[in-house]
């Protein structure tokens, strides 16, 4: 048997239906922005595998890196030691986020991260004798992971249909614009003294659809937030590091938030590696002789050594003023691209913010279970690229290490599928 063949006798695949599954396809090597298969043929990760590849595949400073700490050290649990990687990369963070933070929390992905942030914040207000703040307050069409807690803030969706009756309350709200606000408030304030956090993911909305809103509108909401003395989660596990154009999403807001969850590009996609960041604020409320008070959370992979080095060989080439050119240079081209693509028929709605361009194939409902993300996807593939819809919304999210013509074959390739789709 090949490899696929083995796959399909043994493999169970994420976010795939399992009857009729296409057969996946072997990739045998990466480098750069591109995927090669068993079969030679080599495809553009325009997506960057999930948003988390930074730098491309196989980048050989983070390999080199890995492989010197492999030597030294690789796992060693985390309550009651510490280590080197651990203790510089939050050094070199903490400085680094959109706030003032102070204390840096470990965990292994996006999901747990945001796990992390909700307990932290509940657990604050009973470690205060507040313990009527439970509730949290999320948007609609959000999305913040798959393990329980992050599912319940969470919109209610495809992705979370089969354990509604197992999910906590959550306080939804529409995302800001010039007409919602005063009813957004309205909401805010009759719930305000039972909040415990309000989570957010800013200024785009990742497996929601990429829906995009307005900074300025956030800030107005986040100061009405923190008015009401409610402790805000900006959940940048997908806009962190570069790509919404700044380092973080929040730092187009003047409002910054009290936690922040980071995961994905954190490790420039090597390895799982999550942070939840707090203020003094929170981390002073577990600070007590009262062993109660204790946060009683963890993961076995805590503060991985190897993932800690990828994350600190990731900053290492973020912060080089080569790649915020890149970043910039990415943002404009998507700009470009994005007017070009205005003009199209058949399509709607497109949008850009940093490395992220976005818009829907106007065919079908718009919505995640839209089967052309199927049609676009093969299509994509054939032509050298790969593609991963949102239902019909389409989206490129490149590495940063994407030459102009990798970007220009991106750009005509999704002008091809715009041909293709819309006949």
């Amino acid at each position: 048997m090949n490899l696929t063949e083995k796959d399909r006798k043994y493999i169970w695949h994420p976010f795939t239906q399992q009857k009729n599954m296409p057969d996946p396809i072997a990739i045998v090597k990466g480098k750069g922005t591109l995927l090669f298969d068993e079969g030679g043929n080599s495809y553009i990760d325009a997506i960057s595998s999930w948003w988390v590849t930074l730098h491309g595949h196989a980048n050989e400073y983070i390999a080199e890196k890995l492989y010197q700490q492999a030597l030294q050290l690789e796992q060693v649990i985390f309550a009651g030691f510490t280590h080197r990687p651990a203790v510089e990369l939050a050094e070199r963070l903490l400085p680094l986020l959109p706030g003032n933070f102070s204390k840096i929390f470990y965990s292994d992905n996006g999901s747990t991260s945001t796990e992390v942030a909700l307990k932290m914040s509940v657990q604050y207000w009973w470690n205060q004798e507040q313990k009527q703040r439970t509730k949290i307050l999320a948007f609609k069409n959000s999305y913040h992971g798959d393990t329980v807690g992050a599912m319940s803030v969470s919109d209610r969706s495809v992705f979370t249909m089969a354990f509604h009756d197992l999910l906590f309350e959550v306080i939804f709200i529409d995302t800001p614009d010039e007409g919602n606000m005063d009813d957004i408030k309205h909401i805010i304030h009759t719930h305000a003294n039972g909040i415990a956090a309000f989570i957010y993911e800013p200024l785009v909305q990742g497996a929601g659809g990429m829906r995009m809103y307005e900074a300025a509108l956030m800030d107005r909401l986040l100061q009405f937030v923190k008015e009401q003395n409610i402790i805000c989660i900006a959940d940048e596990v997908m806009t962190g590091f570069g790509r919404t154009g700044k380092l973080f999403a929040n730092e187009y807001m003047n409002g910054k938030p009290d936690i922040i969850c980071l995961s994905k590009g954190l490790t420039g996609g090597t390895m799982a590696l999550g942070v939840t960041a707090c203020t003094d604020r929170i981390y002073s409320a577990y600070v007590t002789d009262d062993k109660l008070k204790t946060f009683f959370h963890g993961h076995s992979f805590t503060a991985n050594p190897l993932a800690c080095t990828a994350a600190l060989a990731s900053l290492d080439l973020l912060l080089k003023d080569e790649c915020s050119t890149k970043i910039k240079w990415i943002s404009n081209e998507n700009k470009t691209f994005a007017k070009k693509l205005g003009q199209r028929a058949g399509i709607k709605n497109t949008r850009t913010l940093g490395t992220i361009l976005a818009f829907e194939i106007d065919k079908g409902r718009d919505e995640y279970l839209n089967n052309i993300s199927n049609v676009i996807t093969k299509k994509s593939l054939s032509l050298g690229v790969y593609l991963r819809p949102l239902g019909n919304t389409v989206y490129i999210m490149p590495p940063y290490c994407v030459t102009n013509d990798e970007l220009q074959k991106v750009y005509s390739t999704i002008e091809d599928i715009i041909e293709f789709c819309c006949v």
